[in-house]
């Protein structure tokens, strides 16, 4: 399974939200990379890195730190938040990242994300669906569509998609435990898509219990800087 520690970055530090509330906000460290070595020392080999300024602004704002973590760890970053253009995907990819995930441009303009999708290929372009209630938030989470989860996935499917991380924005920060039933609704309905889950992780049962639904990886933040889970309890799981 696909254990990814999640870094959330606003003013340049590592923060995080409750329910995608950027008045809720909680810094837990100055230093982005700092946490990221953190990670990387402790055997962990993925990060999931979220510009939530760049999410908020539509464009790429905190480059400079994913160059700066994929400069000095060996952490393969999936790097999410503000990419709605060419120029914004090409800096995102010349800064390091292992992969980049899109939402908002998947859902106003999907023929530039199938576009992206086949000229960077399947392995580097990641679907980032964020859900309230069944239907897809984008901007940051700020404003919602007409596209309910399973439509908006389906759509893409015979494009070569292979990677989704679904965030539910109603257990996002909450440390209520994942949305099990969205994503088994998901998993049944499209059985192709390598699935990672992301929002209300608590404690290790919450992993194990996702790994059990079939999901490919799953994402962790709140938790572990909350101390319920310790960074070296999810080894057993990569």
């Amino acid at each position: 399974m696909r254990i990814i520690p999640a870094i959330d970055l606003m003013d340049g530090k590592c923060v995080r939200l409750t329910q995608g509330n950027y008045e809720q906000k909680k810094v837990y460290n100055a230093n982005p990379l700092e946490v990221a070595k953190i990670f990387e020392d402790n055997g962990l080999e993925y990060l999931h890195l979220v510009d939530l300024e760049g999410a908020k602004a539509q464009r790429v704002v905190h480059y400079k730190i994913l160059e700066q973590i994929c400069n000095q760890t060996k952490l393969k970053v999936d790097f999410s938040g503000g990419i709605k253009t060419e120029e914004d995907l090409k800096i995102v990819m010349e800064s390091g990242a292992y992969q980049a995930c899109i939402g908002s441009i998947a859902a106003k303009n999907p023929e530039l994300f199938l576009e992206w999708l086949q000229r960077y290929s399947a392995e580097k372009i990641v679907l980032s669906a964020d859900v309230k209630h069944e239907k897809v938030m984008i901007h940051g989470w700020t404003e919602k569509t007409d596209w309910s989860i399973y439509e908006f996935l389906q759509q893409f499917l015979n494009y070569s998609l292979k990677y989704v991380i679904c965030t539910d924005i109603v257990k996002d920060g909450t440390l209520t435990g994942p949305s099990y039933e969205l994503y088994l609704q998901i998993l049944r309905k499209l059985p192709s898509i390598h699935l990672i889950a992301s929002g209300g992780v608590h404690h290790e049962k919450d992993i194990e219990g996702l790994k059990n639904l079939g999901c490919e990886g799953v994402i962790v933040g709140k938790a572990i800087y909350e101390g319920k889970i310790s960074i070296r309890s999810l080894l057993k799981y990569a």
